[in-house]
């Protein structure tokens, strides 16, 4: 599902629930210099993400100063975060204008918060400009967080060569499923949102969707600020040549928090032809 860049006023682009993808949640907010914002959502953890600017968030009796040193855009320096606990209230306070993704997953527990600086992000490039499918992955919340988090994987996605693809070969996460009774795990259901960025900003690219092996699917035209629901089926995804693309991506598993993707087997070959892409699949715990 394609949710086109509209003024959602602070309120929730995919709230709690959703009927698409009810695992996640995400909500996009625009702060001038001193504003506040207060949310909670009730059986969620969250993560609050500036895209621009710089925030406090207050949670769980702790305030986590400084967070994001972002400038003009997403390529403009390294994101920060904050992880807030299911059911428990929060507050971001601008210290500068500021536009900050709240990424959240479906979770019963309460943990503690934490932030997520710079130095501590779990970084990822593999992929060739040959190949097309050259990128790099900043890990906000990733394998590094994952005994202090319940099912919230929270990434950023650059496709470096312009051009280039995404989320190739096609994969897909929307069944939980073991090899036999006992078995090793082959797939987990994770619910996905992406939320798309471009430089330059009129740059636009391409979601595919495809349910079915073999069989045609859907595609979407993204551009800057266009929001992607997966609930189902294998997600390439590309931009335009001359044009760099980014996307925050929110994934939520039903069962556990590491995902195991499930490769789509007409395009399973191109795993042996793509750099470091083994590397990149370990870090999606």
């Amino acid at each position: 599902m394609h949710i086109p860049p509209h003024d959602n006023r602070n309120r929730a682009i995919v709230d709690a629930g959703d009927a698409h993808v009810p695992l996640v949640y995400f909500n996009l907010v625009k702060l001038r210099t001193g504003e506040v914002f207060d949310y909670r959502v009730a059986g969620y953890e969250t993560c609050v993400v500036p895209a621009t600017g710089t925030v406090t968030v207050e949670t769980a009796g702790e305030a986590f100063a400084g967070i994001g040193n972002r400038g003009v855009d997403v390529w403009d320096g390294e994101p920060e975060g904050v992880y807030v606990p299911t059911d428990t209230g929060a507050r971001i306070t601008a210290r500068t204008d500021t536009e900050c993704f709240i990424a959240g997953a479906r979770f019963a527990e309460t943990l503690r918060p934490f932030a997520v600086r710079a130095p501590d992000l779990d970084l990822v490039q593999y992929g060739s400009d040959d190949t097309k499918t050259h990128r790099k992955i900043k890990h906000i919340l990733g394998a590094a967080h994952h005994d202090r988090v319940g099912r919230l994987l929270v990434s950023e996605l650059f496709t470096v060569g312009q051009g280039g693809w995404s989320g190739f070969p096609s994969h897909k996460h929307d069944t939980d499923r073991r090899d036999g009774p006992g078995g090793e795990i082959t797939e987990t259901r994770h619910d996905e949102c992406y939320n798309f960025r471009f430089k330059p900003d009129y740059g636009s690219g391409l979601q595919m969707l495809q349910r079915v092996d073999n069989e045609p699917g859907d595609a979407y035209h993204v551009v800057n600020g266009s929001t992607v629901l997966i609930d189902k089926g294998y997600h390439p995804c590309c931009v335009l040549p001359g044009y760099e693309m980014y996307y925050f991506t929110i994934l939520g598993g039903q069962s556990q928090r590491s995902l195991k993707q499930y490769f789509q087997p007409t395009h399973a070959e191109q795993l042996h032809t793509i750099p470091g892409i083994m590397d990149m699949v370990a870090k999606f715990k």
